[in-house]
């Protein structure tokens, strides 16, 4: 695979654990993966572990897994593993251009952005790159695309909605899952009770919208019977589309936070 045949992720924290996890779990050779993190203790077993820049070496491609705020001072001294590689980049809110500014000799830059469902094979992956050859490109997709579905963005002023909806919405999910539980304690149902069915229900329902040939919103109507008990929970749901502006402010508040990182970056640089 073009550019991917060795790949070292630097700092692999939650999200760039899950990726190699997610990588490993797919059946790629442990060899192809390196780890460039000073704080992890032990990397899985045939993955190289390094301390400092320097002891890194035998990649094409790199993959930063650090905080984005990082990023101005940690480039200076990430730039011998760097150049003349392609750099792919799981910094929330840094743009191509910024990437570009930071890393002005790599190969190419690539946006990336999954969610911890990486670990499991089954999670959205949005790419939007500068620079890659058609050849890269296809060796991308095919690597991400083994954490679950690739998805390249072509217009990267999305990319912050999409992180919103695709990378942090299952943050969104998970709160919901909580607040269905708690909604039934409070009217009666044990926490055990509770928490169990809740789980159950969204693992159930997610599993079945996935394989349907119905759309989400079809499927809520078919279980939904007029006069019914769905129906009547659905209406609350649904009054004045109350679910909807409740997600919108919701997923409107991530992208603006995106931004800020992004603004952030491009005074850094």
């Amino acid at each position: 695979m073009a550019n991917l045949e060795k790949l070292l992720i630097i700092g692999c924290g939650n999200m760039g654990g899950a990726m190699l996890a997610g990588w490993l779990a797919a059946g790629h050779d442990p060899a192809r993966f390196a780890v460039l993190d000073p704080a992890m203790e032990t990397a899985p077993d045939g993955v190289a572990l390094y301390r400092r820049p320097d002891e890194a070496y035998g990649h094409d491609a790199v993959l930063l897994g650090f905080k984005p705020q990082q990023l101005s001072d940690l480039a200076p001294g990430l730039r011998t593993v760097i150049d003349g590689r392609t750099v792919y980049s799981l910094l929330a809110g840094v743009e191509l251009a910024s990437l570009a500014t930071a890393f002005p000799s790599a190969t190419a830059h690539v946006r990336v952005m999954p969610n911890l469902a990486a670990r499991l094979n089954k999670s959205p992956v949005i790419l939007a790159e500068r620079g890659l050859s058609e050849q890269s490109r296809s060796a991308a997709q095919t690597m991400f695309g083994a954490l679950g579905t690739a998805v390249w963005l072509e217009n990267e002023e999305q990319f912050n909605l999409v992180t919103a909806l695709a990378g942090s919405g299952p943050g969104f999910v998970y709160r919901f899952i909580q607040a269905l539980s708690e909604a039934a304690i409070e009217l009666g149902l044990s926490a055990e009770m509770a928490e169990s069915l809740a789980l159950a229900t969204v693992e159930g329902a997610s599993a079945l919208a996935a394989s349907s040939e119905h759309s989400p919103g079809e499927l809520a109507d078919r279980v939904a019977s007029p006069g019914g008990m769905t129906r009547e929970g659905l209406n609350v749901l649904d009054d004045n589309k109350a679910l909807i502006f409740l997600l919108k402010a919701t997923l409107k508040a991530t992208a603006d936070r995106g931004d800020a990182l992004a603004n952030a970056a491009k005074d850094q640089s």
